[in-house]
């Protein structure tokens, strides 16, 4: 009779977790619902109001773009004027093209060599400063990044801080930082998005159990070894979402250029779609070249939802 009852019982006592799984399930679902459907409005009406200009025609007489909703009249010509404008014979597009994937290559590199020994200090060596470090790093947040750009006009114009240093130690100080130097713009992003990367590799690596550096150790590794063996390929994962958050935003950048050097010579595509989006006739054009920016975004934001897909089979 007991030996009946056991089975009845775990039988019982796994469809009473099953519901309660499901009960949790549904309940999170409708607390989650509300901010869903306001960041799918957020994001849908807008997505689809731009392709409605891409997609749209031109008003001659005021030269404004008007939208087209009905994608059974959508027209493009807005798409093969920005094809060609890349790829055609009086191509300007496709050099700043290649300009932007260079800048953002360059700067997200340096914001990692910088950004991960400063991550790595502050989770592994900082001790009972942590939270002192972590409040200066997370400080630049706390500043609008406009008023950040515009404290370095007044670090580098040319007789700003910048030069007043140089001149003081016997260097040349008269150097135009401002005047269309590429390594300013590259400079000008590492400092304004290093701040998010050096957050996220922070929280990666403060979550590394300990007792597998100790193992590697006990094993006879030596700290670079460990380091090398143990530590960076479980950074991984935060490496790949650091510089998902950096490299995005700055492939669509246009502000830091625009401040820091302002010269067609360093254009970023960022500041061909503000310029069209802001000159009557080319706002089509403009929606358009958005549209393919976000496409190419899209490639690298898939890449990462399955690495972490399957960093989170291999972790189970």
């Amino acid at each position: 009779m007991a030996a009946t009852a056991a089975p009845v019982r775990s039988k019982t006592s796994a469809t009473n977790t099953t519901k309660r799984k499901q009960h949790n399930r549904f309940f999170f679902m409708l607390l989650a619902a509300p901010g869903i459907i306001w960041l799918a409005l957020l994001f849908l009406v807008p997505f689809y109001d731009v392709i409605a200009i891409a997609a749209g025609r031109l008003n001659f007489l005021t030269e404004s773009p008007v939208a087209v909703y009905n994608p059974l009249n959508w027209s493009h010509a807005n798409l093969v004027d920005t094809w060609r404008d890349i790829f055609g014979a009086t191509s300007f597009e496709l050099p700043i093209l290649w300009r932007t994937v260079w800048y953002t290559a360059v700067a997200s590199a340096l914001c990692l060599l910088i950004g991960y020994p400063a991550a790595y200090f502050v989770a592994k060596f900082a001790g009972r400063r942590k939270a002192l470090f972590l409040v200066l790093l997370i400080a630049p947040f706390w500043i609008s990044y406009m008023m950040r750009m515009l404290a370095w006009i007044d670090l580098l114009q040319t007789n700003g801080y910048l030069n007043k240093v140089l001149g003081y130690i016997g260097l040349p100080s008269s150097t135009d930082w401002l005047g269309g130097k590429w390594y300013t713009v590259v400079l000008g992003l590492v400092y304004g998005y290093i701040p998010y990367l050096i957050l996220v590799l922070y929280a990666g690596l403060d979550r590394i159990d300990g007792s597998l550096l100790e193992a590697g150790r006990d094993l006879g590794l030596g700290r670079a070894a460990t380091f090398v063996k143990i530590t960076l390929p479980l950074s991984r994962q935060p490496i790949l979402t650091g510089m998902l958050i950096t490299v995005l935003p700055m492939l669509g950048d246009y502000f830091t250029n625009q401040l820091l050097s302002g010269t067609p010579g360093t254009a970023m595509i960022g500041n061909v779609i503000d310029n069209q989006l802001g000159t009557n006739g080319f706002q089509g054009q403009g929606a358009v070249l958005s549209l393919l920016v976000l496409a190419a975004l899209v490639i690298p934001m898939i890449y990462y939802v399955r690495a972490t897909a399957r960093s989170a089979r291999e972790a189970s």
